[in-house]
């Protein structure tokens, strides 16, 4: 199995601060699975501004931003695993959707989120992915079916 750093990642994904949300790769099998981490930090935009007494729960890190760092990951493993191949995806990569997730807990600043994400499979320029997230021991969400699309010709034509 392979690992890919924070470095690899930023080759791979076009995302950058403050939106890129895959810290490492800590195991890849291309294809098929990928197990990544994402760090919650006190920092991260989504708690600017947050009054100081409100209760722990405030600072729950937001589903939002867990379902997109989910896709982030399946992403990495797809256009690894396309790259791999000398077949790179080319286009814009869009998050298409997310199908029966449940929600049984959550992470907050100092937690370490940990993806397992599996490609279920892909047609064309579409990838279909399931897995879960982690925070050390805690399942804290099962992702059923998410859909990664790659669509050509999305620049704004300003004429």
């Amino acid at each position: 199995m392979t690992t890919l750093e924070h470095a690899d990642i930023r080759r791979i994904l076009p995302h950058r601060h403050p939106v890129l949300l895959v810290d490492r790769v800590l195991e890849i099998e291309p294809g098929a699975r990928i197990v990544t981490t994402k760090a919650v930090t006190g920092s991260e935009p989504c708690y600017a501004g947050l009054d100081e007494n409100l209760p722990s729960a405030a600072y729950a890190y937001p589903v939002s931003l867990l379902v997109e760092s989910f896709g982030q990951s399946g992403a990495v493993l797809w256009l690894h695993s396309a790259a791999l191949k000398d077949e790179p995806v080319e286009g814009t990569l869009i998050f298409g959707s997310a199908r029966d997730v449940t929600i049984t807990g959550s992470a907050c600043p100092g937690d370490v989120l940990r993806h397992i994400v599996e490609i279920d499979r892909i047609i064309g320029d579409n990838a279909f992915m399931r897995g879960e997230t982690w925070v050390g021991d805690i399942r804290i969400a099962t992702l059923g079916s998410v859909l990664a699309v790659v669509r050509d010709g999305l620049a704004s034509d300003d004429s």
